[in-house]
């Protein structure tokens, strides 16, 4: 039989083998595309921050600024990782920064966006995969002196499609929150070299509020407040007054100019009573009071401003005559408890000075005072007004030791506070050291002002310790002692899991269990903390994320 042709006997069923290759080949484009679009990074959602949202307690999905809420409090309602879960816990994602080894930023997440600085450098990641979506890139300012010339940043501010953010040299930028364009720059330090800036900004209302750093460099302290959408300057309170004013007295001649009192990191805000709580920073030249006798008002205070027109209700004086550097910045927490059988509108501040205070908010009164560190002789404790009972204890041209230490017995990173615990949770440093002092130099733009310095105790060991202070007893229910040098500076963080997250003492993010302390869970960073924890939530699921040398960690639950 004559063979028949090749398509004559193949054609038909090669036709169909073709057609059926045709259709498994649509049909793996077409699930190669969904997988895709699956893996892609989602977008992040619009980012829209109204007033009212700033008003949330406590936070959850969202942390929407340096503390989460207005309170200081830094608890979060988010309860996925928990005592249960979180040895689970792994690192979802790492975001590294090229442009700084020491960042001293709290993530703020709105909508799946987490917003960070470096330097004065600001980064918008999809918060879920930390994929970069926008970069501002401003260079380093060059001149700088002292904390400014470190070039320290601690985060931003975002109100509606803004985001607001402090440079090294002290200018406030405002930035589109979606593409990171700039929208406006004012200098509101930029008359004296020696100010400089390393705080968040906090938005209250439709003002964005600014401090400045440069207290141990002869400037005059100041908390100022601009248009939100403008930048027009609202109002500005001197926390150093001037000839005339009340407590100008410890100021003669021209010293309110070179008084310190700055105001180098975020405050708090209290809605039902319309008043922001900032503190303030020591008294410049540090060591040495030859030219500012008396209480040195309002440096080492915590200060209860109008929001709305700077004007001033109260304030407290932690340190009056600081001769040690203790700055009253650390966290103003607001707190609504049962105190002494009463309920009240608390103010706590666990302080440098090595107290921690309770004060009702209200009126500035004075209810409590604590010592949290054992070494402690600057101060015999403190009277029934709320004022230090000091003890001869001073700076010297030879050196005198003095407890606490130059970095005080707490500093600037954050406590936290869990309403159902009524616990109080911070770091606290056991350390002295030898300050002396000089006669005071003449002030010099682009020099600082400090009356000589500080030096270690050679064979004194420095260490650090978490703390847990009850409200309810006035006492401390447990103690952590941290592994290290006591150098670190690692905030707190408490959930509705019942834990407590804190950067440590050997650089690890760690999680204990907040009635206990008991540690449930440490990852090793391998750099120095000097940040606060926060936590957030996409698409449900819980993140809890800090910043680590040059590095922003996130984790979560698999």
């Amino acid at each position: 039989m004559p063979k028949r042709p090749f398509r004559a006997r193949f054609g038909p069923s090669l036709a169909k083998l073709c057609g059926v290759l045709r259709t498994a080949v649509f049909i793996l484009a077409i699930f190669s595309c969904l997988t895709a679009v699956a893996e892609r990074p989602s977008e992040p959602a619009k980012i829209e921050v109204r007033s009212e949202d700033l008003l949330v307690q406590p936070v959850a999905t969202n942390w929407i600024s340096y503390n989460g809420d207005y309170s200081g409090r830094r608890f979060s309602g988010l309860s996925e990782i928990n005592s249960t879960t979180i040895p689970q816990l792994r690192a979802e994602w790492i975001f590294h920064a090229r442009n700084s080894n020491r960042l001293e930023n709290t993530p703020v997440v709105v909508n799946g966006t987490m917003f960070v600085t470096a330097a004065n450098d600001a980064f918008a990641l999809d918060a879920r995969t930390g994929r970069i979506v926008w970069h501002h890139s401003r260079a380093t300012s060059e001149g700088l002196i002292d904390d400014a010339s470190q070039h320290v940043n601690r985060g931003v501010a975002v109100w509606h499609d803004r985001v607001y953010m402090e440079t090294d040299n002290a200018h406030l930028l405002c930035l589109d929150a979606r593409s990171g364009n700039q929208i406006w720059d004012i200098g509101y330090a930029d008359w004296n070299k020696n100010y400089g800036a390393t705080s968040a900004p906090l938005v209250v209302k439709d003002k964005v509020l600014v401090g400045t750093s440069g207290g141990d460099d002869g400037v005059q302290g100041f908390l100022a407040a601009y248009d939100a959408m403008t930048g027009k300057l609202a109002w500005r309170f001197w926390t150093i007054p001037g000839p005339g004013e009340f407590g100008s007295v410890s100021w003669p001649g021209q010293a309110y100019l070179r008084g310190g009192g700055t105001t180098w990191m975020p405050g708090t805000y209290d809605p039902s009573l319309n008043l922001i709580f900032w503190g303030t920073s020591n008294p410049a030249p540090d060591f040495n009071d030859d030219v500012r006798p008396g209480n040195d008002l309002y440096t080492d205070c915590v200060l209860a401003l109008d929001p709305d027109t700077g004007a001033l209700k109260w304030y407290f004086q932690f340190t009056p005559h600081d001769l040690f550097d203790y700055d009253a910045v650390e966290t103003p927490m607001l707190i609504d408890a049962v105190y002494q059988g009463e309920p009240r509108k608390l103010l706590v501040q666990a302080n440098r000075n090595g107290y921690l205070y309770v004060l009702d908010r209200t009126n500035g009164n004075f209810l409590s005072a604590t010592p949290f560190v054992e070494k402690l002789n600057w101060a015999k404790g403190i009277d029934a007004y709320g004022v230090p009972i000091r003890s001869d204890v001073r700076p010297t041209p030879a050196g005198s030791r003095v407890c606490p230490g130059y970095s005080g017995a707490t500093n600037w990173y954050s406590p936290s506070y869990d309403d159902s615990t009524h616990m109080v949770y911070f770091l606290a440093l056991e350390e002295c050291e030898t300050y002396f002092s000089e006669p005071t130099r003449a002030f010099k733009e682009g020099k600082e002002y400090y009356s000589t310095g500080v030096q270690r105790i050679a064979g004194e060991t420095s260490q650090k310790f978490l703390v847990a202070y009850n409200l309810d007893t006035g006492s401390f229910t447990w103690k952590y002692p941290q592994n290290g040098r006591g150098h670190s500076s690692g905030g707190t963080m408490s959930t509705a899991g019942g834990l407590v997250f804190f950067g440590d003492d050997a650089g690890s993010f760690e999680a204990v269990h907040a009635l206990t302390g008991k540690p449930l869970w440490h990852f090793n960073t391998g750099q120095d903390m000097t940040a606060s924890p926060m936590t957030y939530a996409v698409a449900g699921k819980q993140y809890v994320a800090i910043a680590a040398g040059s590095d922003i960690f996130s984790f979560a639950l698999p």
